[in-house]
């Protein structure tokens, strides 16, 4: 119940200044966040690899408003890719981006996030990765998935993110499927009506079942993001039914939950790479790790409680 106010609260000025000012705040940030500059986060990259893990790398921010920031978002990128080049870390860091970062929602957004996320996508192919695109609400979709098309037809690798709750996901999975993309499925964290998003926990997850198994039976290569046990070992069934290789699928966590689930996974020769974001604009981000999860709430109470 408490998922849709924090989500509201994510869009709040007041909010933000609340949050920031509260005296666990910092601590608690740090555990979902891996840094503010490249430098930080490039040293999370490193000792992640040391442990056998892969990550995907988030520049956080959202509430983009004019040309300028969504050009400076498509900057901050290219300059976390371009040190990533200079460690030869390349395979094994990918980037996640947000198309609303690159301009989306601007006046010819569309057009102007494909212009910005294109040379993104293109940097990385250069140092042996790629980018995913991430799901944001329902109404960015179409775009998103077209610009994802588009960029396809050059970068093939290029992936893209799918959320079970939504009621269109089934369709979209089999398409994606079919055409042999890299997909990540997680369960979704924006604020959704009743009309286009399942509403109940157990219904979220009967779903993410359903599309999880049309992506290990389709010729795309499934990313299954989740922290929960009960679904991860399905995945790992689902894939053992389809026939496939622990190199033809892979398991995703968020940066400071279940780290020890990381490293277990990794050990058992399971592809594991770990989502990371970073930056100094984290406040949106933060809000929605506490609304996916009552604990993380409860962690960042004690912590403010405790600090104050």
């Amino acid at each position: 119940m408490l998922g849709p106010v924090i989500l509201a609260a994510s869009r709040s000025d007041r909010m933000r200044r609340f949050v920031s000012a509260a005296p666990g705040t910092k601590q608690v940030v740090n555990r979902f966040i891996a840094g503010e500059t490249v430098d930080q986060v490039v040293a999370v990259v490193e000792d992640a690899a040391a442990k056998g893990l892969e990550v995907t790398l988030d520049v956080v921010g959202e509430d983009i408003t004019t040309p300028e920031q969504a050009a400076a978002a498509r900057d901050a990128y290219l300059e976390l890719i371009e040190h990533l080049k200079g460690l030869g870390l390349g395979p094994k860091a990918e980037m996640s981006v947000k198309l609303s970062m690159f301009g989306q929602a601007l006046d010819g957004g569309h057009e102007l996030a494909l212009a910005n996320v294109r040379p993104v996508v293109e940097a990385a192919a250069e140092i042996g990765t790629t980018v995913t695109l991430d799901a944001e609400d329902h109404t960015t979709l179409d775009s998103m998935f077209a610009i994802h098309d588009e960029l396809r037809k050059d970068f093939p690798q290029t992936g893209c993110v799918i959320q079970s709750y939504l009621f269109r996901t089934e369709r979209d999975a089999i398409r994606l499927a079919a055409n042999g993309s890299r997909v990540r499925l997680v369960k979704g964290a924006y604020n959704e009506p009743d009309t286009v998003a399942f509403q109940n926990k157990a219904e979220i997850d009967k779903a993410y079942v359903r599309v999880l198994r049309i992506l290990m039976e389709g010729s795309g290569y499934p990313m299954v993001g989740s922290h929960d046990p009960r679904l991860i070992s399905i995945g790992q069934e689902l894939a053992r039914r389809a026939g496939r290789k622990l190199d033809e699928y892979e398991f995703q966590m968020l940066y400071g939950i279940r780290s020890e689930e990381h490293v277990r996974l990794a050990a058992e020769g399971h592809r594991m790479r770990v989502y990371t974001a970073y930056g100094t604009d984290w406040y949106g981000y933060f809000m929605r790790r506490l609304a996916e999860k009552p604990a993380n709430l409860l962690f960042f109470l004690r912590s403010t409680i405790t600090k104050g």
